[in-house]
């Protein structure tokens, strides 16, 4: 009983105690977030998922004086109403899912929202109207589905609704046409279907109209010629079937862009001299008919494409006189006539300036005069008669088939300078004023949505004095380190943001550069167009950088609360110690609770600890450090049981590595095959992600075919590679249970063990093959974002965005040619396919093969070449099997001298010895079968047979 009181009197007591400290917490002049706000971040926080725990704090406190992480809220000084309220959400690429909550509605003074590139399903919630302040509602890059609640449409102070690239359904709302403040209609790549509704153009501030890549339909509204400030639009990829273009689109006197491309669009080619900036003109791929319009287009404009239509007519004069352009693509037209000669003569062709002429697959039968253009003028001119006429001057190079290059280029950052400190991670500042400075960079990925240009090199100074000046930086303090072209056209970056001539931003620097990002603060451009943030990656800032929102609380108010804190803590710890003596009780402790998140449990694949990891790399030391790549660093690692591994450690704010992360590990743990390499675990604990993998000891392809290699490689072991690579790439798209594409196969992903053995890695960006319906065929093709490296994208998926089969065999192509040339895909605006095509066209293909590597079979190497090349073919069914391909380098290998040494003498590496009874040297189907049979614990007894593919039999996979 007398235990019993003295608890009674210590709980009232401490009640008492912090009564007093939760009064000191509240000064007469504090405030607190408005309450059901809170209610409402709580609520969201509880409808998504958040697996790398970036929202815990949301969980405690305060949002607005407990820094909530990712919340922002208006200064104390603006409430009216006594508390303080949400301005922004910034959850930018955190790598969260669920859905988004109803209670969005109740953030009513939120300006921006922003949960952009994320992995969100469900719809858009219909409350997202009662937050009448919201100026940008970004919702970009998710997988958002639904219809457009007609809510939206009454946001009176929406500037930007970006709600691209994802799967929203439906019609546009008439509800659209109030948003009276809104400049910018981002809603591209969707589902959005019915008819573009004429009431849009009531709106007075619209400048950009992105609407491509939907499923609308009905007719062209000639009514947003109405417009008043509007500047693109942009409809590609749509169906308005049997439509015609207004004529009262070429009198939108502020346009600077159009483009219909793929719309399925009938009628002439509108007359467009009445719009006096246009810039950039895309009607290609539609049922145009007529004549071009012989009218003069704006001098300012860069490009032109009127390609795959029906017109007919010759070519106009009119596209002389142009100074600005770029590129003119008229193919696949019925022109016919003369090739005109005098259309670069007034376009201004200095410095890095370029011309491309397309006049391919038309009916152009003369020539005017001789064609004598300038080096940096391309003329196009295959599929034409005059290509065939004899006796024409020497127009044999401009009559070859020209393969789609990727345009892609990086920063020339060569140096004479020292290494940077590796105290911190430094990079050299190649402008800086200060000769060989280092400083740590800010990351940001950046994309042009819609550029006004087709050729981006022109533009560099151009772009870099543009963007700087937005950000209020000096010129040289940012650094473009890369840039691709992508489907739509757009145009991905790479940014490095650098300090001004000192080593390091300050946190508030680093904090105002993501606002002018995320806030879209960064003026619009008329060439550039409007851009998007894909990701603003402060990496080493991230240490230094606040984790939420400032506090309300006045610095009195905050001493007061620290020492009432101390106080309070003080004194009932003193309470707890004298209960604890007081009691005698026996002592007991909880388990802690372990940090490590179990998000996945894989037979035969490890689940290994952060702290294993870290010990076996000596703490991630950077003497093991062995790569490094967009998804993070990859070290070599001693385990205990002495087994050398691969482990790839994702860097930290990686979404792309977070969801390669996810994908290569489910892939990774079903296939088996000795040309794959080997998952062999994992790790997932906190916020670390790793994968570890068997370690190949002689590196990856890429390194052995550049000039640097210490010993090159000969013919027979090139093509031992080849097939290696080959077999590994068959077992994905025919055995892998499902069927697999890997969509990223290259040289620096084709590894090599001990033996010089072949096998293919980084699945991360693998995709599923499509499986077969319950009845009928399986479709041909995965559509999908365009991923994967320049130099070795299959063109028909780059322009069509439609991933098959013969998307991994275009890119085993490419590496075939850079095994028989050991040149780069892309090197000095030289493309591998192109050069290899020309020199085989003009009989001179030895001219290229790598003179690294010795004597070698001349009729094996022009097989070898030939096959490369049909693998490189711009037309998908033009191109082998996966099946054909293993064949095809079989025979090759038969037939090189000296490969039978090699096969005999290393079990597991071929393992392609003759029998003995067959003493004549030709492969027999019982020969060909010996070929995989020494590797029979390493491949599945599904396996492709040599002898099914030596004797023309294409296999029959049957179900696991």
């Amino acid at each position: 009983m007398g235990q019993n009181m003295l608890w009674r009197q210590v709980f009232l007591l401490c009640s008492i105690i912090l009564s007093f400290y939760f009064a000191l917490l509240q000064p007469a002049n504090a405030q607190v977030t408005a309450p059901w706000e809170v209610d409402a971040l709580k609520a969201i926080r509880g409808s998504l998922v958040d697996p790398l725990g970036r929202l815990n704090s949301w969980n405690r406190g305060d949002p607005c004086t407990g820094n909530w992480s990712h919340v922002i809220c208006y200064n104390a000084s603006s409430n009216i109403d006594g508390y303080l309220h949400i301005q922004e959400i910034q959850l930018l690429a955190l790598n969260l899912s669920g859905t988004l909550a109803p209670e969005l509605g109740q953030l009513s003074q939120m300006r921006i929202m922003d949960f952009m590139w994320n992995s969100i399903s469900g719809s858009i919630p219909k409350e997202v109207g009662n937050i009448t302040s919201l100026e940008l509602m970004l919702l970009n890059g998710n997988q958002l589905n639904g219809s457009l609640p007609e809510e939206i449409g009454f946001l009176p102070n929406l500037n930007r609704i970006q709600i691209d690239q994802n799967h929203i359904s439906g019609p546009i709302p008439k509800s659209f046409a109030n948003l009276n403040k809104t400049k910018h209609f981002h809603m591209n790549n969707n589902s959005l279907s019915g008819q573009i509704p004429p009431e849009l153009s009531r709106l007075p501030s619209l400048v950009h109209l992105l609407l491509d890549n939907n499923n609308l339909s009905g007719y062209i509204p000639p009514e947003l010629s109405k417009l008043p400030k509007v500047l693109i639009i942009q409809l590609d990829n749509n169906n308005f079937s049997g439509s015609s273009i207004p004529p009262s689109y070429g009198n939108i006197t502020t346009l600077l862009k159009l483009s219909l491309r793929n719309c399925s669009l009938e009628g002439p080619v509108p007359d467009v001299s009445g719009i006096p900036q246009l810039g950039y003109l895309d009607l290609s791929w539609n049922q145009l008919r007529g004549p071009i319009p012989s009218s003069q287009f704006a001098s300012n404009i860069t490009t032109i494409n009127l390609s795959h239509n029906r017109l007919n007519g010759s070519i106009p004069g009119s596209f002389s006189g142009l100074p600005n352009l770029q590129r003119l693509s008229l193919d696949n037209n019925n022109l016919d006539g003369s090739v005109p000669s005098n259309i670069w003569q007034n376009v201004d062709l200095s410095g890095n300036r370029s011309l491309i002429l397309d006049f391919q697959n038309n009916t152009l039968t003369n020539l005017s005069t001789p064609l004598l253009p300038p080096a940096n003028v391309t003329i196009l001119l295959h599929g034409n008669p005059v290509c065939t006429v004899q006796n024409q001057q020497n127009i044999s190079q401009y009559c070859q088939s020209a393969p789609v290059v990727a345009q892609e280029g990086s920063s020339d950052n060569s140096t004479l300078c020292g290494p940077c400190s590796t105290d911190a991670p430094y990079e050299r500042v190649p402008l800086s004023p200060i000769p060989c400075f280092c400083a740590i960079p800010v990351y940001v990925d950046y994309r042009l949505k819609s550029p006004g240009f087709s050729n981006y090199v022109p533009y560099e100074d151009l772009f870099q004095k543009y963007l700087s000046s937005g950000l209020s930086l000096l010129s040289y303090q940012l650094e473009v380190s890369t840039f691709m072209w992508e489907e739509g056209p757009r145009l991905k970056m790479s940014l490095k943001l650098f300090p001004n001539n000192i080593p390091f931003f300050n946190a508030s620097e680093v904090s105002r550069l993501r606002g002018m990002f995320t806030g879209w603060q960064i003026p619009d451009s008329d060439i550039f167009g409007p851009y998007e943030l894909i990701n603003f990656n402060p990496g080493w800032y991230n240490n230094i950088l606040p984790q939420g929102t400032k506090s309300g609380l006045s610095k009195g108010a905050i001493v007061g609360v620290v020492l009432a804190a101390f106080a309070a803590a003080a004194i009932l710890s003193s309470l707890i110690t004298i209960i604890i003596l007081r009691r005698r009780s026996r002592h007991s402790s909880s388990k802690k609770r372990s940090a490590k998140r179990i998000s996945m449990k894989i037979a035969g694949v490890k689940d290994f600890t952060f702290e294993e990891l870290s010990h076996c790399t000596n703490d991630f030391d950077d003497s093991t450090l062995i790569g490094q790549g967009g998804y993070g660093k990859v070290y070599r690692g001693l385990l205990a049981d002495g087994t050398v591994v691969a482990i790839k450690r994702a860097q930290e704010g990686s979404l792309q590595g977070s969801k390669e992360f996810f994908t290569e590990i489910e892939l990774m743990s079903r296939l088996h095959h000795r040309n794959l390499v080997s998952l062999l675990g994992y790790c997932d604990e906190e916020d670390e992600q790793m994968l570890v993998y068997e370690f190949m000891p002689n590196g990856n392809l890429r390194d052995h075919l550049s000039a640097k290699a210490k010993v090159p490689l000969d013919f027979p072991m090139r093509l031992r590679i080849a097939l290696g690579s080959s077999r590994g790439i068959l077992y994905l798209h025919t055995e892998a249970d499902p069927p697999i594409y890997h969509r990223d196969v290259k040289a620096s992903n084709i590894l090599l063990d001990s033996k010089f053995v072949a096998k293919v890695a980084d699945f991360g960006l693998s995709r599923l093959a499509p499986l077969p319906e319950t009845e009928g065929s399986a479709p041909g093709h995965v559509s999908t974002v365009v991923k994967g490296t320049p130099g070795y994208l299959d063109p028909e998926y780059f322009l069509t965005h439609k991933l098959t089969d013969k998307s991994d065999v275009y890119s085993l192509g490419v590496v075939f040619l850079e095994l028989l040339t050991g040149m780069q895909p892309i090197s000095h605006g030289r493309n591998i396919v192109r050069e290899v095509l020309s020199a085989n066209q003009s009989g001179m293909i030895f001219s290229v093969v790598d003179n690294r590597m010795g004597s070698y079979p001349a009729e094996c190497v022009e097989r070898f070449a030939a096959l490369a090349l049909r693998c490189c073919k711009d037309e998908t069914d033009a191109r082998p099997s996966m099946v054909e391909v293993v064949r095809e380098l079989e025979a090759i290998w038969q037939m090189t001298p000296g490969t039978e040494n090699i096969a005999s003498s290393e079990s597991g590496v071929l393992a392609m010895g003759s029998s003995s009874s067959n003493t004549t040297g030709t492969p027999t189907a019982s020969s060909a079968s010996r070929m995989a049979s020494s590797d029979d614990r390493y491949i599945s007894s599904m396996e492709v047979s040599g002898s099914n593919l030596l004797s023309g039999v294409v296999p029959s996979i049957n179900p696991r």
